[in-house]
């Protein structure tokens, strides 16, 4: 049985131009209005980081901390409604203008980032995130391994321990004065370990996301056109040829400066009528698509964890045609989750059977108050 997940109480403290915010959500439609500039992005971006300890604007988490301040805070109440009743708990970040993060999970710092990420799960939608179907194949990696943190939490240390690999590797094959073979070979069986297992487990997440996002294309798009979806690993599920393959390519990888084999050159590739839609598609089927695949994510994570990930709009009504955002507010009607969106006219948010669970706020001058 998968249970909704609702944010019923949200404190800010100096996030980006948001000095003081206290908000008490609805637990369905949240509608955050105001003109561009006025901190409405700020509220989304703050809820995200509150539950991922991680921004989907920047890398670089110190940017969340207002001009002038030396940190922000984020505070939140969550629960989970079981049959029996509500499970709650109290989550909470600091961030420091030099970059520090704090963490807190009921009281406590929780046992690991990944622990505390998957707690409660998220699933954004923002203009950026259209480049899942028109940009490099690094914005459909990072799909990917949002959902195998909630299929297989364990790859976060996969995807660590290959990255410090990868690195290593590269740093070694630039000193051409010195035999380092002996070095390459034990960072060369660290990337294959850890790199078979990231194909592994990726190849699962594309499993999980293939139906939902291929019916939800469907429901969005032409009903006639057809959507193939393939996983196209840069490495090998085996990690002996993966070894096998990395000691082959040293002296290719030392030209060119960079590794050409493994799972960081994986892609997840769409084809439209057999065709690679990033090259056929029009625009309205790039948004469609893209829409598509954060559907498939947010099902896709709701079955790994048993929770309805919140849902984070931001001004996609704005990149939506009518069709698309006719589709999408079906989904909206339809689905359990608790959904925060921003928009400069609220008076376009339109869900039907919505206006019992729904607020609305009205965001100016970093101050949000209730509409």
């Amino acid at each position: 049985m998968i249970k909704p997940l609702t944010l019923d109480r949200l404190s800010l403290l100096d996030v980006r131009n948001l000095a003081s915010v206290e908000l008490e959500p609805a637990p369905h439609i949240n509608v955050i209005a105001g003109n561009n500039g006025q901190g409405k992005t700020s509220v989304l971006e703050a809820i995200y980081a509150l539950a991922t300890s991680r921004s989907f604007r920047t890398t670089t988490t110190r940017e969340l901390v207002r001009h002038s301040t030396p940190m922000a805070r984020i505070r939140g109440r969550l629960a989970e409604h079981w049959p029996t009743g509500k499970l709650n708990r109290d989550q909470g970040i600091d961030l420091s203008a030099r970059g520090k993060r704090e963490l807190v999970l009921d009281s406590e710092p929780p046992v690991s980032l990944t622990h505390y990420a998957t707690r409660s799960p998220v699933v954004v939608f923002e203009p950026k995130q259209l480049a899942l179907t028109t940009g490099p194949a690094a914005e459909r990696r990072t799909l990917l391994d949002r959902v195998t943190l909630f299929t297989h939490p364990e790859v976060g240390v996969h995807r660590a321990r290959y990255a410090m690999a990868l690195k290593e590797r590269l740093i070694l094959l630039a000193d051409r004065h010195r035999d380092r073979s002996a070095e390459l070979s034990a960072y060369e069986t660290l990337l294959a370990e850890h790199g078979a297992q990231l194909t592994s487990i990726r190849a699962l997440a594309v499993a999980a996301l293939l139906e939902p996002l291929k019916e939800a294309f469907h429901r969005i798009a032409a009903p006639n056109l057809n959507l193939d979806v393939r996983y196209v690993p840069g490495g090998s599920a085996d990690a002996g040829e993966m070894l096998a393959r990395l000691a082959h390519d040293r002296r290719a990888d030392q030209q060119r400066k960079r590794t050409g084999y493994g799972p960081h050159r994986d892609d997840l590739e769409l084809t439209l009528d057999g065709h690679e839609a990033r090259v056929v598609a029009s625009q309205g089927q790039h948004r469609a698509l893209t829409l598509a695949l954060k559907i498939a994510e947010h099902r896709a994570i709701a079955s790994a964890r048993g929770v309805q990930p919140i849902l984070l709009l931001d001004d996609v009504s704005s990149e939506l045609d009518a069709d698309r955002t006719a589709a999408l507010f079906d989904h909206l009607a339809t689905t359990e989750s608790q959904i925060f969106l921003t928009t400069t006219r609220r008076d376009w948010i339109l869900v039907s059977g919505a206006t019992r669970d729904r607020a609305d706020f009205i965001v100016e001058g970093g101050i949000v108050t209730p509409a």
